[in-house]
């Protein structure tokens, strides 16, 4: 089997501050890691690799910077990693970026072989759109299925796969041809530690870094900010409120009673529900 993983290297959410003149994200000091969704996305695939056997490539878009997130997924057991930098890439948006993935994906069957599944996180924690992965299928004609829990069972000779995807209302257990693209959710593995001889063959290995003409984006007016039609007009961080709590003594109360008292103060401080809800109720 050709897996194809793709990671993104992100800034450690639990670090991020916005600036409180120009309200952006103050991204200098600020460590960056692989997106913690993509690498249970990553650890499902190394599981097939060696249950089935054959090979995991990574892939990101980003600066050269992005080698590092790279050099790590090549230390967990990826085998190859592909690097697409390009300062058309500058600026895309989730339709920009899965233009671009799609296309090196499939520059990368052309070079490597054809991939078997695609993976991807649900989301990253810095854009949280979980749109990226299914605008890739969508552009490759792959199959998607998303929030996978677990893959239950890959049947190669009849080119099938089935597995779990959560949803609010339970599990769904889905059958589906290969190739496909899965959206990995958290949670649902044990990440591998990665071997020492994993350490020092990714500390040697050469990434594969392609521009966007060596990826074979032949229309580069789909990429970066020209081909982003979403416009951010500001990052801020929340107002803190200055209304206090209101704590409300349940000592030796019963249920009805703190019940009671709850709703009297729900309508004190909005007076405008108790109206809708009493006249709704005249209706």
């Amino acid at each position: 089997m050709h897996i194809v993983v793709c990671i993104k290297q992100v800034p450690d959410s639990a670090q991020i501050r916005v600036h409180p003149v120009t309200n952006t994200i103050m991204r200098q000091g600020v460590p960056t890691i692989i997106n913690p969704y993509d690498l249970f996305a990553l650890e499902e695939a190394l599981k097939v690799r060696d249950h089935h056997g054959g090979e995991v490539t990574v892939l990101t878009m980003g600066p050269p910077m992005a080698e590092e997130a790279l050099r790590k997924a090549l230390t967990y057991g990826a085998d190859r990693a592909v690097l697409l930098t390009d300062r058309h890439f500058a600026g895309s948006d989730t339709l920009a970026t899965s233009f671009a993935l799609s296309q090196a994906i499939a520059q990368i069957g052309n070079s490597f072989g054809t991939p078997d599944i695609v993976f991807t996180g649900k989301q990253t924690i810095d854009g949280d759109t979980a749109q990226v992965g299914p605008g890739i299928a969508k552009r490759l004609n792959l199959v998607q299925l998303t929030y996978v829990a677990k893959i239950t069972s890959i049947d190669l000779s009849a080119r099938a796969i089935t597995v779990e995807r959560r949803s609010e209302g339970g599990t769904h257990v889905l059958k589906s041809k290969l190739p496909c693209l899965i959206t990995m959710l958290e949670g649902t593995t044990v990440i591998r530690r990665g071997s020492l001889d994993d350490a020092l063959r990714a500390a040697r290995s050469e990434i594969v870094k392609w521009s966007a003409v060596e990826a074979g984006i032949e229309d580069i007016t789909k990429c970066g900010l020209r081909g982003s039609p979403t416009v951010v007009k500001r990052v801020f961080a929340p107002t803190p409120r200055e209304q206090k709590a209101v704590q409300i003594d349940t000592t030796e109360k019963r249920v009805r009673d703190i019940a009671d008292e709850l709703v009297a103060s729900i309508f004190t401080h909005q007076p405008a529900l108790q109206h809708e809800l009493s006249s709704a109720g005249s209706a």
